[in-house]
């Protein structure tokens, strides 16, 4: 069973239900029991009736056997009237039911009960019938009937409470244990137990949330670690190109070198490094507290990919790998942000140069996504950006890690000069047009960046 609500909906309908048959069945079992008993009233008082005037016309008891005889035969076989017992005004039994075949005869249990038979004021005999304590006799029938009824209706009503009692303590314990157990692992969670997990149980909502908690508590616990990684990965890359600048620095402050071009060169490059990790450090930082300006304008994807592989041609050349835009065919323009996206771009190009060897070709292309992609809850049109390269391509358990800031990946770093943050800030910048990244790659079978990006029908040039 899935919902909670669903179980407590059944829980109380099964409630109401059971309470609606014990009710009715305490009721009915009363009913019928009170009813018989007023009957047997009736027929004893008309049996005692006919008694004394028996009595009045014979002056003995003498024959008597016949008109009870006739009294059994003409009542109702309900009223138990088969039970009854005369005996003499010395409680002597004159008249006693009569026994089946084989079996002992009857004897009366409750002679306490019997009801005296009167003639002028004498009594002159007792009339009982052995019937059970509930039907004894009593002065006021309709009375007891309603009283009977009364203590039925009440006695249904504690048995329904009780099962109400039972069934609210099952339902309470099973909703409030892995309460409990969500409220402990909040609080270890909250003194700093990162990664606190509960036992989930069923499919209700309750199982839902202690599934939402352990996904959030061990999210925390990888941010936590990535944070402490990133922290200490920062520390490193700060504190590599600063020691070689404190170094020269040093050694020319104390005249044990002199100053040369190659030196101030060194120097220079170290220095842009720093500028680097700093600059991508500023970008990442804008853009996870959604920051991150953007000057957006209409661009078609063929001179968005062309200027990016023009500014890395030479790079290109340069290591014998051939590098390529393809024209593809006209598509509507995209709104973005154009110096943003040359950088993401240049980013992924900059990456497969590292990692494609002489001879391999990195190539760049755009086409019209058949599926579009859902914003803000409407399906839309959407552009395909590709970067594909035959370079040594990724290891599969480094496929999910590649934009995780800093991962020490063979694939997604690291080289010197290299900050460790290009496809972390890919991805946000990506992700700041509303767009989407993902990668695709094999051991030795190169690498496929593609991004998709939604169109803008506002702009409607093609190209």
């Amino acid at each position: 069973m899935r919902s909670l609500t669903t179980k407590l909906i059944l829980a109380f309908l099964l409630v109401g239900v059971i309470g609606s048959l014990l009710v009715a069945a305490f009721i009915n079992t009363r009913t019928r029991a009170e009813f018989e008993r007023f009957l047997l009233d009736r027929r004893r008082t008309q049996l005692t009736e006919q008694l004394v005037t028996y009595y009045q016309e014979h002056g003995s008891w003498e024959g008597v056997e016949d008109l009870i005889r006739r009294a059994r035969q003409h009542g109702p076989p309900s009223v138990l009237l088969d039970r009854v017992f005369l005996l003499g005004k010395d409680r002597q039994v004159i008249v006693a039911p009569r026994a089946r075949p084989g079996r002992p005869p009857l004897q009366l249990r409750n002679a306490d009960l019997a009801i005296p038979i009167k003639v002028d004021g004498d009594v002159v005999g007792w009339l009982a019938i052995d019937a059970p304590r509930f039907f004894a006799p009593t002065l006021s029938p309709e009375a007891v009937f309603r009283d009977r009824v009364r203590q039925a209706a009440i006695l249904s009503a504690l048995a329904a409470s009780l099962l109400a009692l039972l069934v609210g303590v099952f339902l309470a314990r099973s909703i409030t244990k892995p309460v409990r157990e969500l409220t402990a692992a909040t609080r270890a969670l909250a003194d700093g137990e990162l990664g606190r997990q509960v036992e989930v149980r069923g499919r209700d909502e309750i199982a839902q949330l202690a599934s939402a908690f352990n996904r959030m508590s061990a999210d925390l616990a990888r941010s936590n670690q990535l944070r402490q990684q990133m922290t200490a990965d920062i520390a490193h890359d700060l504190r590599t190109p600063l020691s070689v600048i404190l170094g020269y620095t040093e050694a020319l402050s104390d005249g044990k070198l002199s100053g040369s071009p190659r030196m101030y060169e060194a120097m220079y490059g170290q220095a842009q490094q720093l500028s680097r990790l700093v600059s991508d450090l500023r970008i990442l930082s804008l853009a996870d507290a959604g920051e991150l300006s953007l000057n957006r304008a209409p661009v078609q994807p063929r001179e968005l990919l062309a200027r990016v592989a023009a500014a890395y041609q030479g790079k290109a050349q340069e290591q014998g790998v051939t590098l390529e835009a393809l024209p593809g065919p006209d598509l509507p323009a995209i709104e973005v942000d154009s110096t943003r996206m040359d950088q993401a771009l240049g980013n992924l190009v900059s990456n497969a140069l590292r990692y494609t060897p002489p001879g391999g070709r990195i190539t760049l292309s755009a086409e019209l996504d058949p599926h579009g992609m859902e914003v803000g809850g409407e399906v839309r049109e959407a552009v395909t950006l590709k970067v594909m390269d035959t370079g040594v391509g990724i290891d599969e358990a480094d496929l999910p890690l590649v934009f995780e800031r800093f991962y020490r990946g063979d694939r997604s770093r690291h080289e010197e000069g290299e900050s460790g943050l290009g496809l972390p800030i890919v991805k946000s910048l990506v992700e700041a047009h509303g767009g989407r990244i993902a990668v695709h790659s094999a051991p030795g079978e190169g690498t496929t960046f593609t991004i998709l990006l939604p169109i803008d029908r506002r702009w409607s040039g093609l190209g």
